[in-house]
């Protein structure tokens, strides 16, 4: 991707030469006439040596850049990545909460004006500069490096305690190998004289208990630690290595695992669905998801979920997006990649969407049948004393109260409180609504650990669902957990040029060590604090800031032409304005209402045993400032370093460095160069420093025929594939 404008040119032995930097915007990866070339590389003594660079060679030369073994594999590591946890638990939420089936129009919407142009921004640098996020960013413009770095300390903040829920998921899924599954009732507490219910469990229910107090041991407070949680430590250090094991060699062993933990929760969904449709109750509460509430689709609030859901749902600006792209071939279709992924990803929500409320539907109608059974029996022990008989129909028997169905009981209760319209309060029955059941919405851990749980229970061969459900969890959160990482590791080892396999252990190993802070009793609340403070603020302003270093530091109307370059053909217009103008607008709508939304709404958490919000203490509400601050202050640093020349903005790191093929080749400069390695670095003649003996780099030919005029060009007419070419070598 040319960083300037206009290429640096210079006649030197009757050759052309140019820029490194305009030199990989026309680097052709699929040009057969460049799979096979010598590096000529001349030392201070004039002796030159020559690195074969032929694809599957390897020397002291050129360090190996990784590449996909295939297309279907990028994709399904893409679609991993951006497939998790949230489209179980947070989409059916907010769907059910935002109109049910009206909320799909905004998300839509959103997702063709913010969601589709941002990935396809992210997947076209990555794809283009071939770089991590660090890399691309500086190479953008050095002082907009900051945005790489930030995207990096987010990610290593929500990997933090993402692999936490992973960890919660293994520790359930290890408990399912039971019958019956331990939170299907509530535990009995004995002593000398009587056996009873523990009382904490039947003020709430067995799978709320179960998790709070067996899964959790929750403390009271954020406040009260309570030490660590030995088995959630056990789980934790199972989720990391898992994480380790599968990140060590990089994309060639991620790649291989994505097969299954991309492909499997699909597998699961498809089950759960075709079980659900076959248990009572399951259409009520698919009825219940997509009937539209069309009058709440005017409200801004449901707007701005939308459009935060579509921001996270594709893991925009996490740098995972950038890093698995950046292991592309040149000239691979990213655009097509960009929508395919943005529809699995709808589908995939609107899939979950339909288990989830099939499943809850199921439940509602035996919670519902229970409470029929309760208050009939209520009626029953009423008769003669609050309810005259005369007022029960005849067709209802009440001798057998099984027997019962919801529309009897409605039809009782409806005739007892047009008869005892002032007293019939006093007499305690409830609505038993399925309507009312479905609309206690929940999301996020109260879905998958309690209510989804709890319908489970309900299943035939429930330990066997209860398996699948929480390896299906698993394997979602892994494929995340697999972009988060590689949205560090990518970048940095790009830029520090570290050993894949030492980062990745001391990644891990650090990750853990600080995760121990969410496996102590009061884990939970830090996970929420997070959760609600690490990432949201400080992605918005990443990803607002690489729209702007796009469309108005780089050049819309550059990008475009790099974009018909790499794709073979000129992106949609539709982008250029979206790009430039519409996407930057809504980003930082967005960016001023989470704002406001934050600042109406104080820090709080939910206490288990008080059953209520409580406010963080003073020492929580600086770490959530803190979270916030830390995951941004990259971009100003490094900005005023590059502003005020405290780094020079040429040491950007963005050596003589060529990418082919999915190896790179790189000859780091010296201070001091001739002026044929200072076009190299993007320096006019007049800029380098004097001519000095240093190294001249070189491509030639290997086996090329002599005989041929344009040897030395690829087919486009523009030279080479990032070193400067010569038609002879210097002896």
């Amino acid at each position: 991707m040319p960083k300037n404008s206009k290429a640096v040119k210079r006649e030197l032995d009757d050759d052309v030469t140019e820029s490194v930097k305009d030199l990989l915007s026309n680097e052709d990866a699929c040009d057969n006439s460049f799979k096979k070339s010598s590096l000529i590389v001349n030392n201070h003594d004039g002796e030159g040596k020559e690195c074969d660079v032929e694809e599957g060679g390897s020397d002291g030369e050129e360090e190996e850049r990784p590449a996909w073994n295939s297309k279907l594999q990028y994709i399904l590591a893409q679609v991993g990545f951006s497939v998790g946890l949230g489209n179980v638990w947070r989409f059916p939420y907010l769907c059910q909460k935002n109109g049910g089936g009206a909320y799909l129009v905004p998300y839509l919407i959103l997702l063709i004006l913010i969601g589709i142009p941002l990935f396809f921004l992210e997947l076209a640098v990555g794809q283009r500069i071939r770089r991590g996020s660090i890399g691309v960013w500086n190479y953008i413009s050095p002082r907009l490096g900051g945005i790489g770095f930030a995207s990096c300390v987010v990610c290593f903040f929500v990997a933090l305690y993402y692999n936490v829920i992973i960890g919660w998921s293994l520790f359930y899924f290890s408990q399912s190998f039971q019958q019956p599954l331990p939170w299907n009732e509530c535990p009995l507490v004995k002593n000398k004289t009587s056996t009873y219910v523990e009382p904490e469990c039947e003020k709430s229910s067995a799978t709320t208990y179960y998790w709070y107090r067996e899964a959790l041991d929750i403390s009271n407070s954020i406040s009260e630690g309570g030490g660590l949680n030995w088995k959630m430590t056990l789980c934790l250090l199972a989720a990391w290595l898992m994480v380790c094991l599968a990140m060590i060699k990089g994309i060639q062993s991620s790649g291989k695992v994505m097969y299954f933990s991309s492909l499997f929760p699909y597998v699961v969904l498809i089950c759960f669905l075709i079980r659900a449709l076959l248990l009572k109750g399951s259409v009520d509460g698919i009825r219940h998801m997509f009937t539209p509430k069309l009058e709440i689709m005017l409200e801004a609030k449901v707007w701005r979920e939308a459009a935060t859901q579509v921001f996270f749902a594709l893991g925009l600006g996490f740098g995972g997006v950038i890093a698995f792209s950046s292991y592309n071939k040149r000239n691979n279709n990213c655009h097509f990649d960009a929508v395919l992924v943005s529809f699995i990803n709808f589908f995939t929500s609107v899939l979950a969407t339909l288990v989830v409320f099939a499943v809850l539907g199921f439940k509602a109608n035996i919670l519902n049948s229970k409470c029929v059974a309760l208050n009939t029996n209520k009626i029953v022990a009423l008769l003669g004393n609050g309810i005259e008989a005369n007022l029960i129909p005849h067709h209802i028997n009440l001798t057998q109260v099984s027997q019962v169905s919801a529309e009897d009981y409605h039809q009782m209760t409806e005739i007892i409180r047009g008869v005892k319209e002032d007293d019939y309060e006093k007499l305690g029955l409830e609505s038993c609504s399925i309507e009312e059941e479905l609309n206690k919405a929940v999301q996020g851990t109260g879905l998958a650990f309690i209510a989804f749980t709890e319908a489970m229970t309900h299943f035939p061969a429930s330990p066997f669902w209860s398996v699948m459900f929480f390896l299906m969890l698993v394997n979602l959160g892994l494929g995340s957990m697999f972009g988060t990482i590689e949205g560090i590791l990518t970048p940095l080892i790009d830029t520090f040029k570290v050993r894949k396999e030492f980062l990745t252990v001391g990644c891990c190993v650090l990750a853990f060590s600080i995760g121990l802070l969410f496996v102590q009793r009061s884990g939970n609340y830090f996970v929420a604090m997070f959760d609600d403070y690490s990432a949201t603020l400080p992605l918005l302003i990443v990803v607002i800031l690489e729209n702007v270093a796009i469309a108005w530091v780089y050049g819309i109307d550059k990008f475009f032409e790099d974009l018909k370059d790499m794709l073979g053909f000129t992106p949609f217009r539709f982008y250029y304005y979206m790009w430039k103008f519409i996407t930057p607008i809504l980003l930082l709508v967005l960016l001023g209402s989470s704002l406001i939304q934050l600042i109406m709404t104080p820090p709080s958490y939910s206490a288990w045993i008080q059953e209520e919000t409580l406010r963080f203490p003073p020492w929580g509400i600086f770490v959530c400032i803190s979270l916030v601050v830390m995951a941004i202050m990259p971009v100003p640093v490094v900005f005023g370093l590059r502003y005020f020349n405290i780094i020079d903005e040429n040491t950007s790191g963005l050596s003589t460095v060529s990418y082919k093929k999915g190896r790179i080749i790189k000859e780091s400069a010296r201070p001091g160069e001739d002026d044929d390695t200072s076009l190299i670095q993007g320096k006019s003649p007049s800029e380098a420093p004097s001519p000095m003996p240093g190294n001249s780099i070189y491509r030639k030919q290997s086996g090329g025929g002599s005989g041929a005029p344009d040897a030395d060009t690829a087919p486009n007419g523009r030279y080479g594939i990032g070193y400067l070419m010569k038609k002879s070598v210097p002896k």
